[in-house]
């Protein structure tokens, strides 16, 4: 008799259908992509505040242009003084390694804030070409093909 090793993708079955779409639902009110945040922002008054919360050096290596400058660790201290609690926070740190963004977004619903988290963090936003801000002044890089679509339609 043979055994056969189960499939490790479905080793742990799907989700329901009302599970999954529970889940799904849920995850797009905590995050909102690299695209959509620069799309609302270029179209004029997005009604959010995009907020960087790593260090003051990574701010100055760039940040995305309008940005709040906020560490996760000043945020208690601090967000009183910056931000408005009627409008939204979207936070973001440097891409998908790093959950500093969940931080500073944690931290900020503690303190009573609607927030969503910018999934990739500047990585993704100058990995997708978009306009960035350094200490030197403003920057722009080739869009990486694998993370943005040639045609500005990724079609999701």
């Amino acid at each position: 008799m043979t055994s056969r090793t189960p499939n490790p993708v479905l080793r742990v079955p799907p989700a329901s259908p009302a599970a999954a779409a529970a889940y799904f639902g849920a995850s797009l009110a905590f995050h909102a992509d690299v695209s959509d945040v620069a799309a609302a922002l270029e179209a004029g008054d997005p009604g959010f505040v995009v907020l960087d919360s790593r260090s003051a050096a990574s701010w100055d290596q760039g940040h995305v242009p309008g940005a709040l400058h906020l560490p996760t660790a000043l945020i208690a201290a601090r967000a009183a003084g910056l931000l408005d609690p009627a409008v939204p926070v979207v936070t973001y740190c440097w891409g998908p390694g790093c959950d500093g963004g969940a931080r500073s977004a944690l931290a900020l619903a503690g303190l009573g804030y609607r927030v969503k988290e910018m999934i990739g963090g500047f990585e993704y936003w100058v990995r997708e070409g978009l306009a960035f801000e350094t200490r030197e002044g403003a920057r722009r890089h080739a869009a990486d093909p694998l993370t943005a679509p040639v045609d500005d339609d990724c079609g999701c």
